[in-house]
């Protein structure tokens, strides 16, 4: 085998590779971490849409939730408890339309319980979400990141055969400052940019129906020219979606709809 180069979505070798095959249950045949650098920009709820469009679609989904200490994946598809154990491994939490999650919030004994931890215990716990959980057959693992460019970002990228990371964005610049952070480490760390996401976009009028951009408009298109990577989707900052979240019925959101998913899978 060749000198690892860190660029698993170019290895035909990426899903048998000693250091990052995971689990020898599992058949796992795209990874896809989505990041943003920025907090608060709805990442998560990102994550979330791309695996419920994916599952409508008919494929195989999970999502693994690397937000150690900020996980809020369960919350959003209305999963609660701790997933079985088995001789096996840990079997991964299932929604209502059949995706599979695992997330450290599912471990706790209350879901407001904090992580306190130091980056090598959150790296371990991410490595043993990928190693050790039975994921089965997936079509699509979705890796949902934490703000910033530490240990989290840093593990998945190194120890996960990953085909690329999807940016999560929202028009202010403050956002796009730190987010062109995220867009810089994949490039040290030759993980592709498959495609941006600009959430929170525009508002629309309920009396008229028109489109208002309260940050300005067409920043999503200026930003994925800048980082040269396709569009996947812009987001509204629509009340019904914060509000189905809360409720864990994420998967009952119409703004899948405005995510053009197929440019993730032609890019596969």
């Amino acid at each position: 085998m060749a000198e690892c180069d860190n660029n698993c979505s170019t290895c035909s070798e990426k899903n048998n590779c000693d250091e990052k095959k995971g689990n020898e249950l599992n058949d796992i045949k795209n990874v896809i971490a989505v990041m943003s650098g920025k907090g608060g920009v709805g990442k998560s709820t990102a994550t979330a849409l791309l695996a419920v469009a994916f599952r409508k679609k008919g494929y195989r989904v999970g999502v693994l939730d690397a937000d150690v200490t900020g996980p809020s994946i369960p919350k959003l598809f209305g999963l609660h408890g701790s997933p079985d154990v088995t001789e096996l491994g840990m079997m991964p939490a299932r929604t209502d339309s059949g995706i599979e999650v695992m997330s450290i919030n599912l471990l706790l004994p209350n879901e407001d319980e904090p992580v306190i931890w130091r980056g090598p215990m959150i790296s371990g716990a991410i490595k043993q979400f990928w190693e050790e959980v039975v994921w089965g057959d997936l079509d699509y693992l979705f890796v949902d990141l934490p703000p910033g460019t530490g240990d989290a970002p840093l593990t998945v990228m190194q120890s996960l055969p990953l085909n690329g990371v999807v940016i999560v964005t929202s028009p202010q610049e403050l956002a796009n400052m730190v987010v062109r952070k995220s867009v810089k480490m994949a490039g040290k760390m030759n993980v592709p940019i498959m495609g941006l996401i600009e959430n929170m976009s525009f508002m629309e009028c309920p009396g008229c129906g028109q489109k208002i951009y309260p940050f300005g408009e067409g920043k999503g298109k200026l930003m994925a020219m800048e980082i040269k990577a396709p569009l996947l989707g812009v987001l509204p900052l629509e009340p019904s979606i914060s509000a189905l979240g809360d409720k864990g019925k994420i998967e009952e959101s119409e703004s899948i709809e405005l995510l053009n998913i197929d440019m993730l899978i032609d890019h596969n």
